[in-house]
């Protein structure tokens, strides 16, 4: 059988689509605003899964449901209800004490633990991601989403005390900033938005969130959730195309914290329109062309096995992926070798099949605009080393191995998002220190190297030039409590479970001059719990 009539025999018939990961039509006529779930009579927008049904004029993206295109209007609402609800840092969430911030939150993660079925089932069909990472991706957000409470625990518990410096007692505690703008990817809808709403949330700031383009129905199930577990006003949902939606709520300047992932191009024109951009926060997640660099010194069957991980997982729709290797000349030959049967071995499938490690693409452009790069890159000079390397039918694209790869190429600068995995040969280690010298990114490095020296000679200018230097392994964001952040175009602030609370919040302090008078009101607040800021309760 030909190698397009395989990839094309992955798609199949309805009927013949195990029962138990079938998916009814979801069509979402309401948001959540103000504390209500709002009726929405206006226009939608369809939701076609990357998992194709063949048919009489060929195959065709499933149907999946819609969602709503509100309005500049609807927008303004929610923002309206976000700022009264903060009610300039006086209202009930912002004044609640962190131990009843955390029930509510508790009390989300239990609704939320009712929905996993359909959002696990949703990950999948939405965005072609394989069952398996669909579940882990809703299991490891609970798991954060716990691990945040934790940690707010042990900053409570360090703040519950006063000190005293210089005849001044003081207590400092982390304040809320405001109204936050929550934006999440596509890649991983559930998780990587809530690394930044859960935080910003929980830290007592009042939230604007709107879901990814592709990822929308995943969070559908989850509002009644927010909804039920939340003050009102403080969650509410912005739908509608983000170009139209969201430069009218930066415009506004009443919003003091952007949280958003996605491209620098669009964080930079979301920032611009701020009038006042000293007074906002920004927490960002951008673009990133992580380089792995294969030494003559390389374990070559753990540098293939960790850049297969690294370069393909999701199909390398990933802004940690490892997007573009340097290898050695003395060993590219045989890595190459290694690598194309690596690829090989990779199941392909749809999202339910058992071990698949390839699976549809949930951008519709996609499968073209990789054609592109990897036409581009034989037009000058680079050919596909494995068999069958890019080949697509309908919305999959099997992996292609480029090389050799050199500047003149989109494949050298883009970021593709996507499964091609360029490969530059190099001589002098120079060579990569100088491809990320002048990158525009900075975001992470793999370095493969069984000699010492050779490792720590790289270490010291790469710790310089991205955030994360990886010894050996594949460029990743976990474990959760490391921080994860970028240079240059790669990130603005800093994330990990810790980190975000911080940034998310900022450091306030009542302080008073040490006198009997001080002391007795100080003692008649705290022993009276007067003051959710100013108190010694132990959070356990």
């Amino acid at each position: 059988m030909d190698f397009k009539d395989q990839v094309n025999a992955i798609f199949v018939a309805e009927d013949k689509i195990p029962e138990e990961f079938r998916i009814t039509e979801i069509h979402q006529r309401e948001y959540l605003c103000n504390g209500e779930m709002r009726k929405w009579a206006g226009p939608v927008s369809e939701v076609y899964s990357p998992v194709c049904i063949p048919g009489p004029d060929g195959l065709k993206r499933k149907l999946i449901g819609t969602y709503p295109i509100c309005t500049e209007k609807e927008a303004a609402e929610a923002l309206d209800a976000a700022i009264t609800a903060y009610d300039h840092g006086r209202g009930e969430w912002p004044t609640m004490s962190v131990d009843g911030r955390i029930k509510c939150l508790e009390r989300f993660i239990f609704k939320m633990g009712e929905q996993r079925s359909l959002v696990v089932k949703l990950i999948m069909w939405e965005i072609g991601k394989s069952y398996a990472d669909s579940a882990k991706e809703f299991d490891r957000t609970i798991e954060y989403i716990n691990a945040t409470i934790d940690a707010l625990k042990d900053i409570d518990r360090q703040s519950s005390r006063f000190e005293i410096a210089e005849g001044v007692i003081a207590q400092v505690r982390r304040s809320p900033l405001g109204v936050v703008l929550c934006m999440g990817p596509f890649n991983y809808p559930l998780n990587e938005t809530f690394t930044t709403l859960i935080p910003a949330l929980i830290m007592g700031n009042t939230i604007l969130f709107k879901p990814p383009k592709h990822g929308t129905l995943v969070h559908y199930p989850l509002l009644r959730a927010f909804m039920e577990s939340f003050p009102k006003g403080v969650v509410n949902t912005v739908y509608g195309r983000g170009a139209t939606v969201t430069p009218g709520l930066m415009q506004t300047g009443e919003v003091n914290v952007l949280a958003f992932i996605g491209s620098s191009k669009v964080a930079n024109d979301l920032k611009k329109r701020h009038p006042k951009i000293n007074r906002l926060r920004a927490v960002l997640s951008l673009d990133a062309k992580n380089l792995a660099i294969i030494t003559k010194n390389a374990d070559l069957k753990l540098a293939v096995n960790e850049c297969i991980l690294g370069a393909l997982s999701f199909n390398g729709q990933r802004c940690t992926a490892i997007k573009i290797i340097y290898v050695h000349k003395s060993v590219a030959d045989e890595f190459l070798k290694q690598l194309s049967e690596a690829v090989a071995k990779l199941k392909f499938g749809l999202p339910w099949d058992k071990d698949v490690k390839l699976t549809p693409m949930p951008e519709p452009h996609k499968p073209d605009y990789l054609k592109e790069c990897i036409a581009d890159g034989i037009a000058h000079g680079a050919k596909v080393i494995n068999e069958n390397g890019g080949a697509s039918v309908g919305s999959f694209v099997y992996p292609a191995i480029m090389y050799p790869v050199n500047e003149k190429m989109k494949l050298f600068r883009e970021e593709q998002f996507g499964p091609v995995i360029p490969v530059v040969p190099y001589e002098s280690i120079e060579e990569p220190i100088a491809y990320q010298l002048d990158s525009p990114h900075g975001q992470q490095v793999s370095i493969f190297s069984d000699d010492a020296p050779e490792i720590a000679a790289l270490i010291d200018p790469f710790c310089n030039l991205v955030s994360r230097v990886n010894i050996n392994s594949q460029c990743q964001r976990g474990p959760d409590v490391f921080p994860f952040t970028g240079r240059k175009d790669s990130a603005e602030g800093t994330l990990s479970v810790q980190d975000a609370l911080r940034a998310f919040s900022i450091r306030t302090l009542v302080a008073t001059k040490l006198n009997e008078t001080n002391k007795h009101l100080i003692n008649e607040i705290v022993n009276a719990h007067a003051s959710n800021f100013l108190s010694t309760k132990f959070i356990l």
